[in-house]
């Protein structure tokens, strides 16, 4: 119910003295969420952790994705989708023109101010072309969260020079995200190589004996280099948050 800026703004009317401490304390027991029935928004979660609620697209019907992204509009004037399809897009548009959707990374985003000061220094990384699509989310979650961010794409270790030729531009970021498929050896090698954390997302793409990531997920929990962290498989959300986090530290300095 209460977005930072409300919030900002009851805390100076009550240091000005025009607003009392009561009043504004009962502006704040106000619920934190917004009860759609079938779903709760958290417009507090912003204030809680420093960044707003995502939505996952995926299997929500129609009417409900439409109104959850109005209702989130409505509060904070932003919102992001992800795992959104064409056709969910095309509804939201309707009710909201300024959304946009990019189809590799199956996100929707709407800003009002695209202009928002971007900080510090990301890298997103990608063994090979066929993990782009999780890149990509991680990429466009990074970015939505405010942080500047550098893609490096097809680098995987089958050609290790290709790796080796951006290691200046590597060892200069505050975190890295590392997408792999296959056997998922990206991670490790760029672990060896940077002082940073590295966040390590293992993707379903491979052949037979891959298991639809599991053999790449495997191989990056087991890695023998330090400093790695693993999420989930395909879950280039995950990785963007995460980076977010350790880049905001990271600028903190």
């Amino acid at each position: 119910m209460n977005n930072m800026k409300d919030i900002r703004e009851i805390l100076e009317k009550v240091k000005n003295g025009d607003m009392e401490a009561e009043e504004a304390e009962k502006y704040f027991k106000a619920a934190p969420f917004m009860d759609l029935g079938y779903a709760k928004l958290d417009h507090h979660r912003k204030v809680r952790t420093g960044f707003p609620e995502v939505v996952f697209c995926e299997g929500k019907p129609d009417e409900h994705i439409v109104e959850i992204f109005k209702k989130l509009c409505d509060e904070d004037g932003r919102a992001l989708g992800t795992r959104a399809t064409n056709h969910q897009y095309e509804l939201i548009k309707k009710e909201i023109p300024g959304a946009k959707y990019d189809s590799v990374s199956r996100i929707i985003k709407i800003e009002q101010d695209e202009k928002n000061e971007k900080i510090g220094n990301i890298v997103v990384c990608c063994a090979g072309t066929a993990d782009i699509p999780v890149a990509e989310e991680a990429f466009a979650v990074a970015e939505y969260f405010g942080n500047n961010v550098r893609k490096i794409y097809d680098i995987g270790i089958s050609g290790l020079h290709r790796l080796l030729s951006y290691v200046e531009e590597l060892q200069s970021a505050n975190c890295i995200i590392a997408v792999a498929g296959m056997e998922g050896a990206l991670p490790s090698v760029l672990g060896g190589l940077v002082s940073v954390p590295v966040i390590a997302v293992p993707t379903s793409v491979g052949y037979g004996a891959s298991f639809h990531g599991v053999s790449a997920l495997l191989t990056m929990i087991n890695s023998c280099a330090n400093g790695i962290s693993v999420v989930n498989i395909d879950n280039g959300f995950g990785a963007g948050y995460i980076a977010s986090q350790i880049n905001r530290l990271a600028e903190r300095k």
